[in-house]
């Protein structure tokens, strides 16, 4: 991984001020003499720059982004934990974390902060952005305010705007953080218990019921306590504490909430009609957190858009599971808009 320091003011779409940011992100392959050879991949709400962390059987030499032919570019997120400036970070004007006092931030902040980056890799088009979950919000909105920059956006599991429902799940979250007194107090290694709680939230939707009956389905008819399921959500919340910040979580769902192309655009569907890029959109049949509707919606206004649906035992987590289905379809997607 490395880190871009950048020591000048980053200000927010909402006009607050960070006095400096780091960037940390990682890349594979070399920047071919055009700057044209891109595949810049957005990642999702608790994931890293270290795609191959999270998103196995997807990077490397013969797989679909494969560094001997291109110059693949993974950011870590404004407002996360993994070395890009977020809550945990030392705001130099006090000596102190930024902790909750972190600047309130949206999508849009994530792309600009990212086209700082751009610029100082000299990367001059983008061949590929991609995008699953909030990593599709964050490709949808590079390509609309950067439109002349991306050649071919790659939308899986994602939606052009935050739906009602899925803000219900991040404000569920929030609540759950909000009374671990720990975390409401900003104590600097507070908040664990509460985001323990929000990520127990979050997998439900992540998953489906049939995989939850299936894989935590009790062979024992006598059990009154110790279930499966019980033991695998507290399970699952603790490796997240293990990785990740409480208040980056916060701040990340809040940002999440954010997320409407049509904001200050005249609407969504104007929106999606300023895309100059050819578009894929990938949807999961089997997604309760973003149903296909919300990718068909915007296969059918973005102008040269295409949508195609797969299958997936495992719900929203089929993007990151189901590798060889979504190396098929945007190997497909790469033939067809091949110039």
């Amino acid at each position: 991984m490395e880190t871009l320091k950048y020591n000048h003011p980053f200000i927010t779409e909402t006009g607050a001020e960070l006095p400096e940011i780091e960037i940390a992100y990682n890349t594979w392959g070399k920047l071919n003499s055009d700057g044209d050879n891109v595949i810049w991949i957005c990642h999702a709400l608790t994931a890293n720059s270290d795609v191959e962390s999270w998103w196995p059987g997807m990077v490397g030499s013969g797989l679909l982004f494969d560094p001997d032919k291109y110059f693949i570019v993974c950011a870590n997120v404004l407002g996360g934990c993994y070395g890009t400036t977020g809550p945990a970070t030392v705001n130099k004007l006090t000596g102190k974390p930024w902790l909750r006092d972190f600047p309130f931030i949206t999508i849009r902040d994530l792309v600009n902060a990212h086209e700082i980056l751009r610029k100082h890799l000299a990367i001059k088009k983008i061949h590929t952005i991609i995008g699953a979950s909030i990593g599709g919000y964050q490709a949808l909105e590079y390509s609309i305010m950067f439109p002349d920059l991306i050649e071919r956006l790659v939308v899986l599991a994602s939606g052009a705007k935050q739906t009602p429902w899925a803000l219900a799940f991040s404000e569920s979250m929030r609540l759950a953080m909000e009374a671990d007194q720990t975390f409401v107090a900003g104590e600097p290694d507070g908040g664990k218990k509460g985001l323990k709680a929000a990520r127990s939230i979050a997998l439900i939707s992540y998953r489906t019921m049939n995989a939850y009956n299936q894989t935590q389905k009790e062979d024992d008819d006598e059990k009154l306590f110790s279930f499966k399921a019980s033991s695998y959500q507290a399970y699952q919340g603790d490796k997240l504490v293990s990785r990740f910040n409480p208040y980056s979580y916060w701040c990340l769902t809040n940002l999440s909430d954010t997320h409407n192309l049509g904001r200050g655009r005249g609407g969504v569907t104007k929106a999606l009609n300023s895309i100059k890029a050819d578009v894929i959109c990938v949807g999961i049949k089997s997604d309760m957190l973003f149903p296909t509707d919300d990718q068909k919606f915007i296969a059918s206004h973005a102008k040269k858009a295409e949508y195609v649906e797969m299958d997936s035992f495992y719900g929203h987590d089929g993007f990151l599971i189901e590798t060889e289905k979504v190396t098929g379809i945007i190997r497909s997607f790469w033939t067809k808009t091949s110039k």
